[in-house]
């Protein structure tokens, strides 16, 4: 079958960019040297800005849609190139250098609020006086921006020595990042797992995030390769789990805890966070109704050898607070604002003490 540069561009314009929904071509993103060369074909991705935060995803999209559509046989990987308007300078030597404590929240299975704790928890920490970052790193499901009232907000770059990087959005005393601020809040994020692990390098790599006590990464539900992607990239000071006290919750925490403390990734755990651990009517604040068990959060901390970092009931602000954009830590008066500020302190003692018993956090190593 012959290759011409019509099937080419054919194929492209099933690629969309994520940002705006637009197919390249229409969107005037292929350059205008597409060679062809018997099944050997290339050709250059031309962007508006630099460190465009799909750019190697477009490019794995653009491989696929060749190799897809115009020939199984196509020669195409690794013969695109990416143009932009400015030329950038070499990235530095290391993520993140001027970031103290990296703290990455999971959690086995969704649904058991880690987003809400990873929030909270950044809130409670600025409101402490510390530098705080918050990466939501949920790639699929990114809850970050509506939980801080964010939804229609677009970072923009800004020059930063002879770099042009993302400036983190800041509320409430925290700076934040999502995917959800460059992509369409009302349709589905469905990319490959390269692409999502790209995407989430380029919000490492490619923004202000300045210097910061504690940078809060909001990791997806589960084990995935945006959890691989973040072990690899960064030195990870620990992490907190989050669970409910129901079984089938405590089951999946104890896998994600192996996840962490396994030998190829060999992340110190900072504690465990239980979720929902009883519900207390506004009318009767004194009582206690357990729907979901009684401490099996506590009793898998202590069976698996790690800190308690908290216990958070269920009250009717935390979804309010959640919905309306304004995390219930931002009240610190407020049972629930008290109950974050206590996780707080936990979390800063066991990074302390992790600090100081455990060797300097270096970035994993995993090898296939």
């Amino acid at each position: 079958m012959a290759i011409y540069p019509q099937l080419i561009i054919d194929a492209l314009k099933h690629v969309r960019y994520p940002g705006t929904g637009e197919d390249i071509v229409s969107a005037e993103m292929i350059d205008d040297n597409i060679r062809i060369d018997g099944n050997k074909i290339s050709f250059s991705l031309l962007l508006e800005k630099p460190n465009d935060p799909f750019a190697k995803s477009l490019v794995k999209a653009c491989e696929q849609a060749i190799l897809t559509y115009v020939s199984e046989e196509a020669e195409i990987k690794g013969n695109i190139d990416i143009r932009y308007k400015t030329q950038l300078p070499p990235p530095p030597d290391k993520l993140l250098p001027q970031v103290k404590n990296i703290i990455a929240v999971s959690s086995g299975k969704g649904g058991v609020g880690k987003s809400t704790i990873s929030s909270n928890l950044a809130v409670a920490l600025a409101q402490k006086g510390y530098k705080v970052g918050l990466l939501d790193a949920d790639i699929f499901g990114p809850s970050v921006p509506k939980m801080f009232g964010l939804e229609d907000v677009r970072p923009y770059l800004e020059p930063i020595n002879g770099r042009e990087l993302i400036r983190p959005e800041e509320k409430f005393g925290v700076k934040m990042l999502s995917i959800g601020f460059f992509v369409d809040p009302d349709s589905a994020v469905l990319w490959r797992g390269g692409m999502a692990s790209n995407a989430l390098k380029q919000l490492l790599s490619d923004a202000n995030w300045g210097e910061l006590d504690y940078f809060v990464v909001d990791l997806p539900p589960g084990t995935s390769d945006i959890h691989l992607t973040m072990v690899q990239s960064v030195a990870i000071t620990g992490a907190i789990v989050v669970t409910t006290p129901q079984e089938v919750a405590l089951a999946d925490a104890k896998k994600g805890i192996s996840m962490f403390t396994g030998e190829k990734v060999n992340v110190p755990i900072l504690g465990l966070v239980e979720n929902m651990s009883w519900f207390t009517p506004a009318e009767l604040p004194e009582n206690k109704y357990y729907l979901f068990g009684k401490e099996g959060g506590k009793r898998l901390a202590e069976k698996m050898g790690v800190p308690l970092l908290g216990q958070i009931p269920i009250v009717q602000s935390i979804c309010e607070g959640g919905d309306n954009g304004c995390p219930v830590a931002c009240n610190s008066e407020s049972i629930m604002g008290s109950a974050f500020a206590q996780l707080a302190d936990n979390v800063i003692k066991s990074v302390d003490n992790r600090n100081e018993l455990l060797p300097e956090t270096k970035k994993v190593e995993v090898k296939h």
